[in-house]
C-alpha cells in the first residue's frame, strides 16, 4: 500500500488526491491534471505520475490494465475481480489488517468499463 506524500511539489498535490481523481474517473495524466490539479511539468510528476496511473491495488501489485481485462471478461463486482486479479484483498503492512483501499477505484473501472 502506498503511502500519502507529495507527488506534484508546483502545486503540493498528494498521493491520495491523485487516487482520488482516478475514482472519479480520470485515467489520463491530463484528466488527473484537471481533476486534481498537477502541474504535469514538475519532477514527481514526471516520474511518479504514470506509475499511479497504472496501478490499482499497491499491495497486491494489480494494474489498470489487469483489473480492465478482468472487467471485460465479465467480472462485473468488486469481490469478482478480487477473484481474479487479486485486487482488493491484500493486508495493510503497518495494521496486518485487510487493507481494501483500492475498492472504490475498482468499482469506477467496473462502472465505467475502464
Amino acid at each position: 500500500m502506498a503511502q500519502n506524500r507529495i507527488i506534484c511539489t508546483k502545486n503540493n498535490i498528494d498521493y491520495l488526491s491523485i487516487r482520488k481523481a482516478m475514482i472519479a474517473g480520470a485515467r489520463t495524466a491530463e484528466e488527473v491534471a484537471e481533476l486534481a490539479g498537477v502541474c504535469l511539468e514538475c519532477e514527481g510528476c514526471k516520474s511518479e505520475l504514470e506509475g499511479i496511473l497504472t496501478s490499482v491495488c499497491g499491495c497486491k501489485k494489480v494494474s489498470l490494465k489487469a483489473v480492465v481485462d478482468a472487467v471485460k471478461a465479465g467480472a462485473d463486482t468488486v469481490e469478482k475481480v478480487g477473484e481474479v486479479t487479486g485486487a482488493g484483498t491484500g493486508v495493510d503492512e503497518t495494521t496486518g489488517e485487510p487493507c481494501g483501499k483500492c475498492k472504490p477505484l475498482i468499482q469506477n473501472i467496473i462502472d465505467l468499463g475502464r
